[in-house]
């Protein structure tokens, strides 16, 4: 859906026809991102586990441009790489439009806690040096894996499931901005944190007040 501002009701960009594998259709679509370069859609269709690319303007299906992947977060670089992350197979993989087999970029060592390892990726974020952070659903915290690293850095969370402010619980999406301060969206703890870069602990900017619909709460972030 697109939504102009102050505008009351939205737009259907892509979908739209109920739940199914046609081209037309989406199933539990969980990310999207817009790809400037070709003016479309980039979209995580996970229950189809396929990412596909939806023009945005006239076209009333998708093409499909990454199949047989279980994909839950994307982004794309300042170099028009497509970064996917695959929660069944514990891995990130960079992706050149058209090409037929990414390369790995974070994880890749099967299911596990180590700092070469992941479990269950989610939402991924790319900053200006190519540096990929990863929202390691399973493991509590996100891990930063620099470009061509063997292994990764944890640097938000870590410490298991829990509410204090050296924990996360099922961490979801992920923002860094120039100075690698880290803002992770706590879907288990119904906040928002911000890390600075190389801090043991966080603090809660939003959120944190319980499960809740009131104008302090948040409900599963994501």
């Amino acid at each position: 859906m697109a939504w102009k501002s102050n505008a009351k009701s939205g737009q259907i960009m892509a979908g739209g026809y109920g739940q199914g594998n046609e081209s037309s259709h989406l199933s539990d679509p969980t990310d999207l991102i817009i790809d400037k370069e070709s003016d479309s859609l980039i979209i995580c269709d996970k229950n189809n586990r396929r990412v596909v690319r939806w023009p945005r303007q006239g076209n009333s299906s998708g093409q499909t441009i990454i199949s047989n992947i279980d994909c839950w977060g994307l982004m794309m670089d300042d170099e028009e790489f497509l970064y996917v992350s695959d929660w069944e197979k514990n891995v990130v993989r960079r992706w050149q439009i058209e090409e037929r087999n990414g390369t790995i970029v974070s994880g890749g060592n099967g299911e596990g806690n180590h700092v070469n390892q992941l479990n269950s990726p989610g939402f991924i974020f790319v900053d200006r040096n190519h540096s990929v952070y990863v929202s390691d659903w399973k493991n509590h915290r996100v891990m930063k894996w620099m470009k061509g690293a063997r292994e990764g850095i944890v640097v938000a969370g870590g410490e298991g499931n829990g509410n204090d402010l050296g924990q996360l619980s099922y961490p979801q999406g992920v923002v860094v901005d120039q100075l690698g301060t880290v803002y992770v969206a706590d879907w288990g703890n119904n906040r928002v944190m911000c890390w600075p870069e190389g801090a043991k602990n966080g603090s809660i900017i939003v959120g944190g007040n319980g499960n809740g619909k009131q104008a302090n709460q948040l409900s599963r972030p994501q």
